[in-house]
């Protein structure tokens, strides 16, 4: 079998990779604290049938070799970790980071898992749990005679009581930073979770040691720029119908082989 017809299979395999991957930077346009993906491919091996600098005679050699490609496979994703636009939502839970770190929120398993989304809100207990009722670390709970909270942009978390207009610090948030975020592990839930690609996270207050700023009352949307992403999806369709168009007409190349052989 032709070896054009695996090439092209090979390409529509990655533009099909690359369609989901955009699909699902389309789908999450709105969720809070998303980062975006990209898809990252890279050419197989070739087939060499002359190689470069061979010698043609005792005094010459090739200037170039003949290789053939064998076609091409996806490799990765990335999340691109750029800040999202900051939305003002007046939820004294509703928290944004603005530079760089994480939230560090207790995932079921006992596991921390990392997230930029900083819907919060509290449960029963006055403890401070995201949207899935786990809970923010280090825990922060809210006595119920609070009658405001203030949290700072260093993280710091306060409060005041009844016939006391004085703020009284009950705790401090903390985020974490990673030597390298792309290697973080995206398990839905808008969480993410510590590899050894990631390294350890180095947890801090903010604003300090080169870690993000913390502000009340605001959230983070996703980075997903919708018209970079409708323009990816255009390319990605014409390179699809560019492999398919190449197995049709390796197709009709062995179809015409056949009838006049």
């Amino acid at each position: 079998m032709s070896q054009a017809l695996w090439v092209g299979k090979t390409g529509l395999e990655a533009q099909h990779n690359r369609l989901s991957v955009i699909s699902n930077n389309l789908a999450n346009a709105s969720t809070n604290g998303f980062k975006r993906d990209r898809i990252l491919f890279e050419d197989l091996l070739y087939q060499n049938i002359r190689q470069a600098g061979g010698q043609t005679s005792q005094n010459t050699e090739l200037p170039s070799g003949f290789s053939l490609g064998t076609g091409v496979k996806t490799v990765a994703t990335q999340k691109l970790h750029e800040q999202g636009n900051v939305l003002q939502t007046q939820n004294k839970y509703d928290l944004a980071i603005q530079g760089y770190g994480f939230f560090q929120v207790l995932h079921p398993n006992g596991e921390i898992g990392y997230t930029r989304n900083g819907e919060f809100s509290i449960n029963g207990d006055g403890e401070v749990v995201n949207s899935s009722g786990y809970r923010l670390q280090p825990n922060i709970v809210i006595p119920p005679d609070a009658m405001t909270v203030s949290i700072g942009t260093d993280g710091t978390v306060a409060i005041t009581t009844p016939g006391d207009s004085a703020l009284t610090q009950i705790g401090q948030i903390q985020l974490a930073s990673f030597q390298n975020p792309t290697g973080l592990n995206p398990i839905g839930q808008n969480l993410l979770m510590e590899t050894a690609a990631s390294g350890a996270p180095q947890v801090g207050a903010p604003g300090q040691n080169g870690i993000g700023t913390v502000h009340q009352g605001a959230l983070e949307g996703s980075n997903v720029n919708v018209v970079e992403e409708l323009v990816n999806m255009i390319e990605t369709q014409r390179a699809y119908e560019m492999n398919s168009k190449a197995i049709a007409t390796m197709d009709q190349m062995l179809q015409y082989l056949n009838n006049n052989t």
